[in-house]
């Protein structure tokens, strides 16, 4: 009888860490401007808001093939979740032209050093109008 009630208060604790962690995500989507920020918050609360909630069905379901099923669930999450992301987001980097200079760290020994910037090419023919609005020649 105690275990059913330890199980139950685990259970809860697992499913409210879930709940505020979604939560904490919707707050963040909406209150970030930039699109690589607001992946960043989805990203976190995807991530660890479901692993809490199937975590909180799976303690309340007991060692059973559901609870198996439930965890195939997760490892599917945080394989998919992640790669997704970053696949969204590398593609807003390279296609965003407001993000200006984009600075690469690479971690060597514990520190972040910065190796090198990379500048966007500009497009064959923006300094021509570039010149023309500013009223000078082009060659």
């Amino acid at each position: 009888m105690i275990g059913a009630w330890v199980r139950f208060a685990a259970a809860v604790v697992c499913m409210a860490l879930g709940l505020v962690f979604m939560v904490s995500a919707v707050i963040g989507v909406n209150r970030f401007h930039h699109a690589l920020k607001r992946m960043h918050a989805a990203a976190l609360g995807d991530t660890m808001g479901i692993l809490f909630v199937i975590l909180s069905l799976m303690i309340m379901k007991g060692p059973s093939m559901d609870s198996l099923k439930l965890f195939m669930v997760i490892v599917f999450f945080w394989i998919a979740s992640p790669v997704s992301g970053h696949m969204i987001s590398r593609l807003e980097a390279m296609t965003d032209e407001s993000l200006g200079e984009l600075s690469v760290m690479e971690k060597s020994s514990g520190v972040h050093v910065k190796v090198h910037e990379v500048t966007r090419p500009e497009k064959k023919g923006s300094d021509k109008k570039k010149k023309q609005k500013k009223g000078g020649e082009s060659r």
